[in-house]
């Protein structure tokens, strides 16, 4: 254990203004020496410092141009830095700090490995919204979750039984990691992609979480054809209902009614 006295804690603030923030991640932010905002939205960051006298946004570090891995180790480097001077340092993200959120996971497994405490608080994801606000059970049929170059990148076996979800769909294709978005063109890729397994006229949702109070979720209804033309950002998920009935593993059913027979 490093004797300064640092130590890292990285909290999820949820999506909703106020609303979504757990009282333990409220006296984490309120009882921390500095916060750090990852938060993208300027009203919210606002809110943040009416918790703390010391917050210090993330966001200036973002730039049209240069690689998010640059941003994101400079924002793990800026949190440590107060660590290492002997603070107690939280980092208060958007939605979950470890759903898509790189940098707490490396800050987290840095500061302990100098033997500083560090742990992580859980938050309301956007996932969590997704399901609330499209009605999704995700173990009625399952769910496949995907980054979307990743997803464009990679071979992956997907199950057309299943719901999938693709996230960061505004940069979907992006190799460069310096861009805020790509275009249509590169979303046709990404749809010839979904067309070796799914019709092109199977429906689809893009979803946006609402972050205000005033604002209700964001849900428009398209085809897989017309994901190139729609309107996409960084905040913009793709939801894709089951295309196919689950198919029943006829052996393992009568496997299991030859134990369930025996138990009797």
């Amino acid at each position: 254990m490093n004797a300064s006295g640092g130590s890292l804690v990285c909290v999820g603030v949820g999506m909703m203004l106020g609303s979504h923030l757990t009282p333990l991640a409220r006296s984490y932010i309120e009882q921390s020496d500095v916060v750090f905002s990852g938060v993208s939205h300027g009203v919210i960051e606002l809110w943040l410092a009416s918790l703390h006298p010391d917050v210090r946004s993330l966001q200036p570090l973002y730039r049209e141009g240069k690689s998010r891995m640059d941003t994101y180790r400079e924002m793990v480097d800026m949190m440590l830095t107060e660590v290492r001077a002997g603070k107690k340092v939280c980092g208060a993200f958007y939605g979950h700090p470890g759903v898509f959120a790189g940098p707490p996971h490396q800050a987290i497994q840095i500061a302990r490995a100098e033997g500083y405490p560090a742990h992580m608080e859980p938050g309301i994801s956007a996932e969590d919204c997704l399901y609330a606000d499209l009605g999704i059970d995700p173990g009625l049929y399952g769910c496949q979750h995907y980054e979307a170059s990743q997803f464009m990148l990679y071979r992956r076996s997907i199950d057309t039984s299943a719901y999938l979800i693709l996230w960061q769909v505004g940069v979907a294709g992006d190799r460069s990691l310096a861009r805020f978005a790509t275009g249509a063109e590169y979303r046709r890729v990404l749809v010839e992609v979904l067309g070796r397994e799914y019709p092109l006229d199977h429906k689809a949702f893009i979803y946006k979480a609402p972050t205000l109070p005033t604002e209700k979720p964001y849900i428009e209804r398209i085809t897989l054809a017309e994901l190139p033309q729609a309107q996409i950002d960084l905040h913009a998920t793709v939801v894709i209902p089951p295309a196919t009935e689950l198919l029943p593993d006829a052996m393992v059913r009568r496997r299991l009614a030859e134990l369930e027979a025996g138990s009797k």
